[in-house]
This record gives C-alpha cells, sequence and structure tokens, in this order.
C-alpha cells in the first residue's frame, strides 16, 4: 500500500525542477542545475544538515538524467556491497552510485571508489553531514564537485507541505482535510530546516485526526503542537557543527554580544553536552580575548569552570551562563598572545642571537671564569625594583613586540610599559 512508505518518502522530487530550495546551487543560471541538464554531470558531493534534500536531489538527478541509479548507505555497507554495484555498472554502463553518509567510509573504502571514479564508471553522489574537507579523503575531494546545502527556509517547507496536501497521488489529496495557516507555520518552524520532520509531522496531523461531522479533517495549532517533536540538535562531537558552534561562541563573546553568545552556548550543551569541552573553549577565551584588560575576569571564569565540573547539568547552566555574559560585558584585549606571536615569529624564523652573558647561569663555581653572571644587576636591589640593564640578545637590542590597548586595566599598563621603555637606555 501506499501510505506503507512515509510521506516524506512519496513526495521525493521526480526531476530536478521539482526540488524545493537550495536555488543557490539548483537555480538555472547555477552550475549544478547547468551541469544535470547538459548531460556534463560529473561526480559530486553534497553535504548539509539532515533533512535538507541531500537524497532527493539524487534521485532527481538520476531521473532527469535517465541514467540507472544505485544507492548504497556507507554506515551499512562494505566492499562486497560496492563490489556488487560495480558488477552491475559493468552490464547497465555508466551509472550513478549514491553514496549516503559517505564520511563514514573508511580510507580503503574510498580507495577503492578511486579507479572506477578514473574510468568514468561512476558518477559518485557523496551525501554527507560533515564537511567534506574534514572527512573525505583529498583523492576523492580532487575528482568531485562540493555543493553545500543550506536548511530550507520557513517558506520553502510551507511550498512542500501544501503541496503533499494537494498530491492526490503521492501526497495527502485524497483525504478532505482543512489545516490551519498556524498549523503549517508551526510544522515548519519546529522542524529545524529538515523537510522529512515537518512531512512526517503533518502525516501524523492527518492520519491521526477523525473526520468532524462533515467529513473533513480538521487539523489545528493544537493538533500539529502534538503531532511534531521539536527538532533536535544533537550531533557528533568533532564534526562540522561541533566546530562552527565552538567558533561562533567565540566570535559573539569577543564581539561583546550577550544575546547571540547565550544562543550558542544553549545550542552548545543541547547539540553535544560536552562540558569539559565547552569549558576547555571558555578558558581560552578569557585569556584570548580579555586577557590584560581585566585580569579580574581570569579567577571568576575559572572559579565558573571548577563549579560546572563540580555540579553537572542542569545546574552547570548557571555558572556557564555567568561566565559567558561577564566576559561578553568586559573589556577585550588580545596583546598579550600577540606580542608572544611576533616573538615566536623572529625565533622560528631563526632570529634569536646569543643570551647576554650577564644573563646566563652562574650557580655554579666555575661559572665567572666564563664570564657568566658577571654584571647582573639584582633589580630588587635597587629602591623601586627596576634597573636599567640590557635583556634582549644584541641582534635584537630595542626590538618590540608588545602593542598595548587603552583599553579597562590594560590602559595603566600601558603607561608603565612606554614609562619603562623611555627610561632604557643602551648598556
Amino acid at each position: 500500500m501506499l501510505d506503507e512508505k512515509p510521506l516524506a518518502f512519496r513526495m521525493r522530487p521526480t526531476n530536478i525542477e521539482e526540488v524545493i530550495g537550495q536555488k543557490h546551487i539548483l537555480g538555472k543560471d547555477k552550475l549544478l542545475y547547468r551541469l544535470i541538464k547538459t548531460n556534463r554531470l560529473s561526480s559530486i558531493i553534497l553535504f548539509g544538515p539532515p533533512g535538507t534534500g541531500k537524497t532527493s536531489i539524487a534521485n532527481a538527478i538520476a531521473m532527469t538524467t535517465n541514467l540507472p541509479f544505485e544507492s548504497i548507505n556507507a554506515v551499512s555497507s562494505g566492499k562486497k556491497d560496492m563490489e556488487k554495484v560495480i558488477k552491475k555498472t559493468e552490464e547497465q554502463g555508466k551509472t550513478i552510485l549514491f553514496v549516503d553518509e559517505i564520511h563514514r567510509f573508511n580510507k580503503s573504502q574510498q580507495d577503492y571508489l578511486l579507479p572506477f571514479l578514473e574510468k568514468g564508471v561512476i558518477i559518485l553522489i557523496g551525501a554527507t553531514t560533515e564537511n567534506p574537507y574534514f572527512e573525505i579523503l583529498p583523492s576523492i575531494r580532487s575528482r568531485s564537485q562540493i555543493f553545500e546545502l543550506k536548511p530550507l527556509e520557513l517558506d520553502d517547507i510551507k511550498i512542500a507541505l501544501k503541496r503533499a496536501l494537494m498530491d492526490k497521488e503521492m501526497g495527502l489529496g485524497s483525504y478532505y482535510t482543512e489545516v490551519s495557516e498556524e498549523a503549517l507555520i508551526h510544522l515548519a518552524e519546529n522542524c529545524g530546516g529538515d523537510i522529512r520532520s515537518a512531512l512526517g509531522g503533518l502525516e501524523l496531523s492527518v492520519l491521526s485526526t477523525e473526520p468532524n461531522e462533515e467529513g473533513i479533517i480538521v487539523v489545528d495549532l493544537a493538533t500539529a503542537e502534538q503531532s511534531i517533536q521539536k527538532k533536535s540538535f544533537s550531533m557528533d562531537k568533532g564534526g562540522d557543527s561541533f566546530y562552527n558552534l565552538l567558533s561562533a561562541l567565540q566570535k559573539s563573546i569577543r564581539g561583546s554580544d550577550v544575546d547571540a553568545a547565550l544562543h550558542y552556548l544553549a545550542r552548545s550543551i543541547e547539540g553535544f553536552g560536552d562540558l569539559k569541552t565547552i569549558c576547555r573553549r571558555l578558558s581560552i577565551i578569557v585569556f584570548e580575548d580579555i586577557s590584560l584588560a581585566d585580569p579580574s575576569v581570569w579567577s571568576a571564569v575559572m572559579s565558573s569552570i571548577e563549579c560546572v565540573e563540580r555540579v553537572g547539568m542542569p545546574e552547570a547552566r548557571i555558572p556557564l551562563a555567568n561566565a559567558v555574559v561577564l566576559m561578553c560585558l568586559s573589556p577585550k584585549s588580545n596583546t598579550a598572545y600577540s606580542a608572544f606571536d611576533r616573538a615566536w615569529a623572529d625565533v622560528k624564523s631563526g632570529l634569536v642571537g646569543d643570551v647576554p652573558s650577564h644573563l646566563k647561569d652562574a650557580h655554579y663555581s666555575s661559572s665567572k671564569k666564563l664570564g657568566r653572571g658577571v654584571g647582573y644587576k639584582y633589580p630588587h636591589d635597587y629602591p623601586t625594583g627596576w634597573v636599567n640593564q640590557q635583556y634582549l640578545p644584541n641582534e635584537l637590542a630595542g626590538k618590540r613586540y608588545y602593542v598595548s590597548k587603552e583599553v579597562g586595566y590594560e590602559k595603566k599598563l600601558g603607561l608603565t610599559y612606554h614609562k619603562l621603555n623611555e627610561l632604557k637606555k643602551p648598556t
């Protein structure tokens, strides 16, 4: 029976024109559309969040080009499955091979595909939720066009829902339905850009609702709310989304946007729930982006992290939120590590020089015979705790790495730094 297959499966596009959304790659003036229409398609990799149409696009391409189509899932398929597909291609000619979750293939499995890609025996369409630049071998990437799919917009998902309601052959058009606009909006808004989830919610709403006295299935907001589970943001640690959220969190803190930072903190917790990783990133941010502008924030953030480690979730959200808000609204500086990076660049390029003799180790009895430590001035012997003497090697004398900012506590540090430099005299 038709209804035994999910609505999302039944409503998959039968040609490239029926694909909803993704106009940035499938618009009539875009590369992928032109390649399909001119029969110039070569291997491609589609990557993006779940439910954005990777499988649908692969099927639509096959039906538009009229090429034989084979499909395997990298999670459940092995080398034997690929061998069967390759054997089929020898009988039916050039074939589109769709590999879902291709990032799950190990190196040997990906390598197995290479000679057949090179010969043109198969046109690979790989689908992945992970960044292919992290997960796919360079040898595969170099032979494929890479296209990123975006989460579908609200209007796109509403189009898909209305299309399903009207389609009498594959959709729900054979039912007498009345779906409110509020219900459609709720299904579209709470699917997380996943069209399968939205269609699943719509199907459940219709099939689980008794017709009224007039024989009409009425789906209102309350029914839609019960029929769709809010889209989970869970993800694999280490994937593209993992790094994107951590990056967005740090950049929002650096940009002093409290609301954005709290949003990405919430998504990080909900998405991968790895408090240790979140705390590690926050401990880096406080030294990288607040730094000398307000050293008092260091201890506050580290205390928050210590509290998180002790209490765990759900209470851990409280010290985490405090730390994030504090860092957002604190003055920002990156001068300390930037100064170090400039010094490090000199060292890596070979600009080092000999340590001045008066700074060399002088703890052993014969050191003075070698001139070690001779002439060193002990700063604590002087009233101000400072004395003029050269510390850098001769080749670097006068070199300046640190550039202070006129912000927060660092303004005071900058004044001290500049005053000390003015007092320095050649020695």
